[in-house]
């Protein structure tokens, strides 16, 4: 709904933020517009990506690395990713990675690309993916950051890897299912390297099946019975449940053409769509102007008026 509120708005540009982020640059909104739509190397600007700091105002995850991660380093993958991209010049260059709390989309991008709603989890990578196919690279802006608080995590472990599991066993499989499309591009895992690419390579089953071992160990170890079965059944799923029953690629495909479809249908009916918005809309204010008064009153107490509009 996001981009597609923004196509209803007419907007050329829409910037991404979540609920649980603090803007504390008060320019931050001039550095999101500052390259979107611009020519940068060569190339066009069509997708921004900024980062997260956290409460201790650095770029990476405040995390502890345990034991059970050995094979499923996702947090060491994403510091090389990051030291790679944001921690080093220049400032604006190519990104395997973007946050969906720090998006820059242009209106030529969001207009072709479509979030695709089949992803369970990690919907910005997904986006990337998507946007890569057809032809459009996002940049990593290292002046763009915004503060990330999230809540505190109330899921288990082993219940927040399985959505992980089930996020990059899907994104792997609309890579791997990919065919040769007119004005389309193939990519691959190594496109996405060093994160989210290492998990999106046939070592995937196999850090899944070793990492969940090492997680059910440990549950067992702390008398934990039922999160140990969980962390087994984990394995089991990647199997036989994960895996999406359909080509993710060719229904990508058939999202992304109802996406344009449902795109030129706002712009033939855009009057309509933003008269049947205004009418609707809970926070709209009614307001009345004495005409004949208003002609009469000078520019000073006009100005105090609206003011107090």
């Amino acid at each position: 709904m996001c981009i597609f509120s923004s196509h209803i708005l007419n907007s050329d540009i829409t910037v991404l933020i979540d609920d649980d982020e603090v803007i504390e640059n008060p320019d931050f909104m001039d550095i999101a517009r500052e390259f979107i739509g611009k020519r940068v190397y060569g190339e066009t600007v069509y997708g921004v990506a900024g980062y997260y700091v956290n409460k201790y105002g650095n770029y990476y995850d405040n995390v502890n690395i345990e034991p059970w991660m050995t094979y499923w380093n996702r947090f060491g993958s994403k510091s090389k990713a990051f030291d790679k991209i944001i921690g080093c010049g220049p400032r604006l260059k190519h990104t395997p990675f973007v946050f969906g709390g720090a998006m820059v989309i242009h209106k030529n991008l969001y207009q072709i690309v479509a979030f695709d709603p089949n992803i369970p989890r990690g919907e910005d990578i997904d986006y990337l993916i998507n946007a890569k196919m057809f032809g459009f690279d996002f940049f990593l802006d290292n002046k763009l950051s915004i503060k990330h608080l999230p809540p505190k995590k109330t899921h288990p472990i082993w219940k927040r890897t399985r959505e992980d599991i089930y996020r990059f066993i899907y994104e792997k499989s609309k890579i791997d299912s990919q065919y040769e499309v007119s004005n389309m591009r193939t990519v691959t895992a190594k496109d996405f390297s060093p994160y989210p690419g290492e998990f999106l390579t046939d070592e995937l089953e196999n850090k899944i099946f070793k990492t969940n071992l090492l997680l059910a160990l440990e549950y067992l170890a702390n008398n934990e019975v039922e999160a140990c079965k969980e962390s087994i059944k984990n394995i089991y799923l990647s199997i036989h449940e994960a895996i999406p029953k359909k080509d993710p690629f060719t229904a990508y495909r058939k999202i992304q053409k109802y996406w344009e479809k449902l795109i030129d249908f706002t712009l033939e009916n855009k009057k309509e769509i933003r008269r049947i918005m205004e009418e609707k809309n809970l926070f709209k204010v009614d307001v009345t102007v004495d005409k004949e008064h208003y002609e009469k009153i000078g520019l000073e107490e006009k100005k105090e008026i609206l003011k107090k509009m």
